[in-house]
Order: structure tokens, then C-alpha cells, then sequence
């Protein structure tokens, strides 16, 4: 291990939004870490691999401290086409499947596998208060979190396996590139009745709480949402007031369901109040307690 009792830890997924933000601290905390590519490996620390064909370099479980699988095709790419929904379902459960597998046959297996997740699975739930003990949901994205983290669990069972379930990241990027897009152009506006809560995380919690897994004793389901929950019309409107744009106009939900279908239904229009219990039990400290924060940090 590194000097300073740094580990070594395999990323899947280093790139992407969440990913770049996770290795930013890493990296500060002295960790060393090992980024999983597709594409021909380009720096010392990048080991190529192919989800897909479950084919991955088998020794670098024995050499890792812990991974951390970030992998997954974009629920946000429209339309959902029944080709894209496979894409979907594969990318998780292959990338999922292909680490676990690779860990059960490692002399050495890593000491902690932390898989992403969503709160996708607890489906459309108003009026609910949703822990890590709630139920599975209705709904395309509930089976497919439902798959991915049943991969998973083919960890062996040496491995503390985690599987977070994460919503909406609030920073520049990911689901909020359209949101931001649109306010910027005066086009901020309540999306269907504006009262459906939107479970969400600042990128800064989201990488400090999968840190924070590195080294807790927590296992299984673990919620990542900001501690107080906000509707969608807090987040529209929060980010509209960080952006100095109106707010005035709206999306009615028949408009959302006619244009854009299953996705619009399950993508914007679920109501899920995700409570983050386990992390806060464990004495997690949030450095954005509301979505206002989080916006204002991100964009003001």
C-alpha cells in the first residue's frame, strides 16, 4: 500500500460525473486509484476490460484493497427504445456481474465491494417515507435495480458488499446538464404537479458518502439522498433563483406522459421520499443539508 497507509482501489466508471469527483477524493485522502477502461489503457493506473464479455484482468482483485463499480448506461438518453432498455439492464448487471465473479475466484479477494445502485427501485410510492427497509416498487427501473443487485451479491462472501442507491447528483452534469440548460435560457418551469419529492445528493456527499463505505461496517442497502427532502418544484425553483431566471413557467403531466412515456413517468414524475437512516445512523455528516445548498454551491 501507499505510504500513509493509503489502499488501492479499482474503479469502474472513473470518468464519469460521480467518478471524476470519487477519485478527486481518493486521490486527496492518499489512496491509489486503479481506473477500469474500455479503450486502450493510456497511464499506468488504467487496466482495459470488456463488461459485455465478462472478460477482465484476474489479478487485479488480488492487488486491490476494494472496488468501487460506477458502470452503467444513462437512464437519461431518450427514447427508451426496447433496445436501450436491454442496454440499460446489461450494462448494470454484466459490469456488476463481471467484478463480482472476478473477486470469487481471487486468492485475495477485496476486503469491501461498493456497487451503485438507485432509488429506481423503490418505484412510484406518494405519501411513503423510504428507508433502506422498503419494499421493492412497480416498474422498469425497479427490476433492473432489482437485477443489478442481485449481481452484486455474487461477491464472495469474505467481501462486505454494498450497494448504494442514489438519485439525483446535483452538480454540472449528469441529470442536471438539461435541467441547467433550460433555466439558462429562461425556460425554468414546474415539472407535473411540482409536489412529487426528487431524491437528491450533492456530488460532493455522493463521493464523501461512498468514502465514508470505504471504512464503515455497513452492509447491503444503503440510501444516498440528501438529508431533507425536497419536491421537484424545490429544485426546479432553486436552481432557477441560483441562475438569476424566472420561474414561471410549467410542464403539465399529461404533456410530460404523452411526450416522453415510461421514461417521463418514472424519471420525473415518481414521488419518492428516499431517507437516507442508514448513513446518518452510522454518523455520516452531510456538507449540504438542502437542495438549495447544493444547487447554490454548484452554481452561484
Amino acid at each position: 500500500m501507499p505510504a500513509g497507509g493509503g489502499k488501492r482501489i479499482l474503479v469502474s466508471g472513473a470518468s464519469g460525473l460521480i467518478g471524476t469527483e470519487l477519485t478527486r477524493q481518493l486521490e486527496a485522502d492518499g489512496h491509489t486509484v486503479l481506473r477500469l477502461v474500455r479503450r486502450e489503457p493510456q497511464a499506468l493506473n488504467e487496466y482495459q476490460w470488456f463488461p459485455e464479455d465478462h472478460t477482465i484482468d484476474a489479478t487485479l482483485p488480488d492487488s486491490t484493497d476494494a472496488v468501487v463499480n460506477l458502470s452503467g448506461a444513462s437512464t437519461g438518453r431518450l427514447p427508451w427504445t426496447p433496445g436501450y432498455k436491454r442496454e440499460i439492464l446489461r450494462s448494470r448487471v454484466d459490469a456488476t456481474r463481471t467484478l463480482a465473479e472476478a473477486m470469487a475466484v481471487a486468492s485475495t479477494p477485496p476486503a469491501v465491494y461498493l456497487s451503485a445502485s438507485a432509488v429506481g427501485y423503490y418505484g412510484d410510492r406518494p405519501g411513503v417515507a423510504l428507508d433502506e427497509t422498503a419494499e421493492k416498487g412497480d416498474g422498469f427501473l425497479s427490476d433492473v435495480v432489482d437485477a443489478w443487485e442481485q449481481a452484486a451479491r455474487l461477491a464472495p462472501p469474505s467481501t462486505r458488499v454494498v450497494t448504494f442507491r442514489t438519485g439525483l447528483v446535483v452538480g454540472d452534469g449528469g441529470a442536471f446538464t438539461p435541467l441547467g440548460l433550460a433555466t439558462r435560457f429562461g425556460l425554468a418551469a414546474r415539472i407535473g404537479s411540482g409536489r412529487q419529492y426528487w431524491p437528491w445528493i450533492s456530488l460532493y456527499d455522493e463521493a464523501a458518502a461512498i468514502r465514508h463505505l470505504l471504512t464503515s461496517k455497513l452492509s447491503g442497502v444503503v440510501n444516498l439522498a440528501g438529508p431533507t427532502p425536497a419536491t421537484s418544484l424545490d429544485v426546479t425553483r432553486s436552481l432557477a433563483t441560483a441562475m438569476h431566471r424566472w420561474h414561471a413557467l410549467a410542464i403539465p403531466t399529461a404533456v410530460i406522459e404523452t411526450a416522453l412515456g415510461e421514461p417521463g413517468r418514472e424519471l420525473l414524475l415518481a414521488d419518492q421520499r428516499v431517507v437516507p437512516a442508514a448513513l446518518l445512523d452510522d454518523g455520516f455528516t452531510f456538507r449540504h443539508s438542502t437542495v438549495g445548498e447544493a444547487i447554490a454551491a454548484t452554481w452561484s
